[in-house]
């Protein structure tokens, strides 16, 4: 393919950065936002393939690169652009500046990688396997060569669903006389070597592969022969790692080894099991982390019960605005003439644009806009009652009749429809929200510029559906963007500017970037103090998040300390029953556990389960995960028999409150088939097992549709 090719009119191709099978990989130029991407170019399609074939796999290439599109992680290479320009098909994907995991042996003479290169890379695939798995998705080609550390230190695998195309095209490698069509021989699982069903325990195999290679130097069967490595695959079991590598801690050993197993039955059930393993080696002293981490509850999406009515939605560190108290000298950017105009922009009289009085009103058209304004308030109200579909349908009225009397863009119009967008995200259609704050944002940006604090407060939000969608890069991308435009209009000190700075240290630790989400979560704590005082709400909120960093990054006791001091002082402040003095208690639990002091966290767990059932709701999602905390607790001190029935209570609540397919729901299925196996019930545990894997398949299959 010709250098300075322009592929679809916008990307021009550079340098030739790869050759495969498949075709090439160009550094290339995206001339309509000035950036540089990858473009890998498939191969021409020609005259020699059928068109009705041709067809087929147009459209399989188009859903493969839908596929890899919606996928959403930092472990993950981002999928720009996709299609096909003069018979050939085409993949825009990030330029990434590193190298991949076999350039990094081969840049090492093929010598074993560091340990402590090897953990991370481990850590990190996981990571990203068990967000793929989750979206009912494999990758079936995982080797080295896909698997790419870049300058910063992130890993990141490439490559979703460009195998089965590959398979698809004929462009992947063959054995001879065999007509196997084959993909990475010292990398393939022996139920792909075989042709039969491939899951997700395929991919870990394949992880297995890599992993064994990057801490020894060599595959498991580096046996020369296409044939002999296939075999081995197969037939014959590995030599254990500390053969070739004596200084691999044991615990990884024994990992790799699970993970080379021939039935899929016995390697790790799922990536997340594999992550805890991976953690559990990394720190032998904390054990197996069975404990839940304080922010992991997840909000319904479906109908709940009247205690849910007027529960915020989203993160854990959104938090609600309150009145801003300025201090001298520190006070937060005052607002100009530039952005006010000199007047209310938000007067029914007023120009949106320049914020200039125009003519008096005529009576009746002011007495229309008058009950517009009460309709709003009714509708403000349908919403903290909890009635949001009837919110929402009022503020989507509100908003057309804004729109007919005062302009699409005008500020009152762009507030009914952010409403309507609020309401549809609480009703989890978090799509749809996107779209009317996308809207919205537009209009403002339009009408009032884009660092307007009423733009800026859309893109807030804009921002945060993102991460509800599931679009954890770009969320982070913009939240980042919308605090350092807060941070620079209305000052590093104003409530606005922390509260999104929470919210960016909320999805960096989405991201598993805890390092980085513990230091801004510090830093807007540090603010608080100073602005609000140490003992106000939001400063004890802020606290409260960074003993969740302090414990993700296994700083236990220092989170145990910070917990205590948020106990003594919620309970001064709100009192020893309030729903927020409850939770700093349960952080106390789950970092007692991390220290395996297992006694006092069972004393600890049954009085806050006690204490939410009493003030909560005993079906609250907060109770039950104490509950939980409860049953843990009793299974590390070897007292399965009454873990059961706290297992059992948790998964029958949840099912019945939640529904059987959301995934607090089928958590609590696999703690209860876990604890049915301790007990040696193994036909009831594979029963539960059965039941879980059918409802993660209906969950799949719902998400495709």
């Amino acid at each position: 393919m010709a250098e300075n090719r322009l592929i679809q009119r916008r990307y021009r191709l550079l340098d030739t950065i790869g050759r495969g099978g498949m075709g090439e990989v160009w550094c290339a130029r995206d001339e309509s936002l000035g950036r540089q991407v990858a473009v890998k170019c498939l191969k021409p399609l020609g005259p020699e393939h059928e068109p009705s074939f041709l067809q087929v796999l147009r459209e399989r290439f188009r859903r493969e690169a839908r596929v890899a599109a919606a996928l959403q992680h930092r472990g993950i290479t981002v999928v720009h652009d996709f299609g096909e320009d003069d018979g050939t098909l085409f993949i825009v994907m990030e330029l990434l500046s590193g190298r991949n995991l076999s350039q990094l042996l081969d840049d090492n003479r093929r010598q074993p990688l560091p340990v402590p290169d090897f953990i991370e890379i481990a850590e990190q695939v996981t990571a990203a396997l068990a967000y793929t798995h989750e979206q009912a998705i494999v990758h079936r080609d995982l080797k080295p060569a896909n698997i790419v550390r870049t300058a910063d230190g992130t890993v990141k695998i490439c490559d979703f669903g460009i195998a089965r195309l590959g398979h698809d095209i004929g462009f992947t490698a063959r054995l001879t006389g065999t007509g196997i069509a084959m993909g990475s021989p010292h990398y393939m699982s022996p139920e792909q070597i075989g042709a039969h069903g491939v899951d997700h325990r395929s991919d870990l195999y394949s992880l297995g592969c890599v992993l064994y290679e990057i801490a020894t130097g060599v595959p498991p069967f580096d046996l020369g022969d296409t044939w002999a490595v296939l075999v081995g695959h197969r037939d014959r079991a590995p030599a254990p790692p500390r053969t070739l590598r004596p200084d691999l801690p044991e615990s990884y050993e024994q990992i790799m080894l699970e993970l080379l197993a021939k039935d899929p039955d016995d390697r790790p059930r799922d990536a997340d099991e594999l992550g805890k393993r991976l953690a559990d080696a990394r720190a032998p002293r904390l054990a197996h982390r069975a404990v839940a981490d304080p922010d992991e509850v997840t909000v319904p999406a479906r109908p709940l019960p009247s205690w849910t009515h007027g529960m915020t939605p989203g993160s854990a560190a959104h938090l609600a605005r309150r009145p801003y108290r300025p201090v001298p000298d520190r006070a937060a950017t005052v607002l100009t003439d530039a952005w006010t105009g000199g007047s209310d922009t938000r007067r029914d009289d007023a120009s949106p644009a320049a914020g200039v009085a125009g003519p008096p009103l005529p009576d009746d058209r002011r007495t229309a806009l008058a009950a517009l304004a009460g309709r709003h308030t009714a509708a403000l109200d349908l919403g903290r009652l909890g009635r949001w579909a009837e919110s929402g349908e009022a503020h989507r009225a509100l908003a057309a009749e804004r729109a007919r009397l005062l302009g699409p863009d005008h500020p009152d119009t762009l507030t009914s429809r952010l409403e309507a967008g609020h309401a549809l995200g609480r009703l989890g259609r978090h799509f749809e929200a996107h779209q009317l704050y996308a809207e919205v944002l537009g209009g403002r940006d339009r009408a009032l510029g884009p660092d307007h604090p009423d733009s800026l407060s859309c893109r807030h939000h804009v921002a945060l559906n993102l991460g509800r969608l599931g679009r954890l890069e770009d969320c982070h991308t913009m939240t980042r963007d919308v605090a350092e435009a807060r941070a620079r209009v209305l000052g590093p000190l104003h409530p606005d500017t922390l509260t999104t700075r929470s919210e960016l240290a909320f999805v960096l630790g989405k991201l598993g970037m805890w390092a980085a989400a513990l230091q801004v979560y510090q830093e807007v704590a540090a603010a608080r103090s100073a602005v609000l005082g140490p003992d106000h709400p939001d400063t004890l909120a802020a606290r409260y998040e960074v003993g969740i960093g302090l414990g993700r990054l296994g700083r236990s006791a220092e989170a145990l300390a910070l917990y205590r001091e948020l106990v003594a002082a919620r309970s001064r402040s709100q009192g020893a029953d309030d729903p927020e003095t409850l939770r700093a208690r349960h952080g106390l639990v789950v970092n007692l556990g991390r220290q395996h002091r297992w006694q006092e966290a069972l004393v600890e767990a049954r009085e806050v389960a006690a204490a939410r059932a009493r003030v909560l709701g005993e079906d609250h999602p907060d109770t039950l995960v104490s509950r939980r905390e409860t049953a843990v607790a009793l299974g590390w001190l070897g007292r399965w028999g009454e873990a059961l029935d706290h297992y059992r209570r948790v998964a029958d609540a949840r099912e019945r409150v939640l529904g059987a397919g959301h995934l607090d729901a089928l958590a609590s299925q696999s703690d209860l088939a876990q604890c049915l196996e301790q007990l040696g019930r193994a036909d009831e545990a594979a029963a539960v097992h059965r039941r879980l894997a059918a409802r993660r398949q209906e969950r799949a299959v719902r998400r495709r549709q």
